[in-house]
């Protein structure tokens, strides 16, 4: 008699679009996890795609892992075949590099990640550990399969990096900086928030918003429904030239925005600002108001003033984070100079998988010192900490 193994796995299903799943199961899944961010949501993930933003011409070739229980999804994510490492904000471009010197092929490789979003939350959509543990498996039989170099999982939350774990993938970690509400009441008022400052921080801000107040430059806020295809179509012309001033193409289309404004508009507030009757810069906030995090985004002018990035990017999002009870704003990936802001060091944490043994064994022995520097360079931030002794 053999031994009992135990029931099979449960059955893993390939999908080549969103559009192939229900919307209403994957949101109801997103909303058990317990980082969820408006970013994995149903809408977002198909709006890239569809808006051609994120696809296989641009390098993100899109796959859907599902684990279905009699009809019912119960675990999913996406993952993405990539060509190149652009738009994750996990620089491996090392490796790649690494991979040619070597005469190793790097690309392509697999990713499961949000497209051009460096938004720390749930990666893997799953009601146990179990599940995730299986699609952390498939990643890895898609990349023996179709012999990818790697898989990657970034930007993940605390119950993606323990399957990561246990499944034997490599840790990395990064940092970003994101300011927290006061706990308990939250600050009164932006003045209050100001107040609990270093003064020297209080004075440098109070300087860079005065320089943009005297520059006869006032703004007004615009959420959900309120952002008009006018502001909108200012926006993305906005955002456009951001890019192209770092010679650069933008990632998003417009058909993206559009997307979002038809069929995800509460989660956007914009910042515009004026000069008279003329409209000079914007900044886009994403939120979730179910959990009351917001989330900088993008930004752009028309004309350079000098500070109208501070104001439009940090203390119009900040004051509006106040003004509504939010508690907490990410300030999006890098930027020491977030901290004189009120923004604080986070530790972000990906997890990796590499086919080749002999590379694989040499990025662990890497990540390890890397790791290390990380740490230490996390507690040097916490020792130039902006905030007053009590405040």
């Amino acid at each position: 008699m053999s031994a009992d193994t135990g029931p099979p796995d449960p059955l893993i299903r390939v999908y080549d679009s969103l559009a192939q799943v229900d919307a209403q199961a994957w949101n109801s899944l997103l909303d058990a996890q317990a980082a969820s961010t408006p970013f994995m949501r149903h809408e977002y993930l198909l709006a890239l795609d569809q808006s051609g933003s994120a696809v296989p011409d641009t390098g993100w070739a899109l796959q859907v892992l599902c684990i279905e229980d009699g009809g019912a999804l119960t675990a999913a994510c996406p993952v993405y075949v990539k060509s190149h490492s652009y738009g994750e904000y996990v620089f491996d471009w090392a490796w790649a590099d690494a991979y040619q010197r070597h005469g190793h092929h790097y690309y392509p490789k697999l990713l499961c990640a949000v497209p051009f979003t460096p938004v720390p939350g749930s990666r893997i959509l799953a009601r146990d550990q179990a599940s995730r543990r299986l699609l952390l498996r498939a990643m890895r039989q898609i990349c023996q399969g179709g012999e990818l170099s790697s898989a990657h999982l970034l930007f993940m939350d605390d119950a993606d990096r323990q399957a990561a774990t246990a499944e034997g993938w490599m840790q990395r970690q990064t940092v970003q900086f994101h300011w927290l509400n006061r706990p308990d009441n939250g600050y009164a008022d932006f003045g209050d928030f100001l107040a609990s400052l270093q003064r020297e921080k209080r004075k440098k801000i109070a300087q860079e918003r005065r320089r943009v107040a005297e520059a006869g430059i006032r703004f007004s806020s615009h959420e959900g429904e309120s952002i008009d295809n006018e502001l909108w179509d200012f926006f993305h012309a906005c955002y456009t030239r951001t890019y192209a001033l770092h010679q650069s193409t933008p990632y998003l289309t417009r058909e993206f925005f559009q997307r979002m404004q038809d069929a995800m508009a509460q989660h956007w507030v914009m910042f515009v600002a004026h000069r008279g009757s003329e409209r000079l810069a914007c900044s886009l906030l994403a939120i979730d108001p179910r959990q009351r995090h917001a989330y900088g985004r993008y930004w752009g002018s028309t004309e350079y003033v000098p500070c109208l990035h501070f104001e439009a990017c940090y203390y119009q999002p900040l004051n509006w984070c106040i003004d509504n009870g939010y508690t907490r704003f990410e300030g999006g990936a890098q930027g020491e100079h977030k901290m004189a802001r009120g923004l604080l060091p986070v530790t972000t944490h990906s997890a990796h998988w590499l086919s080749h043994p002999g590379f694989a064994d040499a990025v662990a022995r890497h990540l390890e010192r890397e790791g290390a520097g990380v740490a230490a360079y996390v507690d040097e931030l916490r020792e130039r900490n902006p905030f007053r002794e009590g405040g």
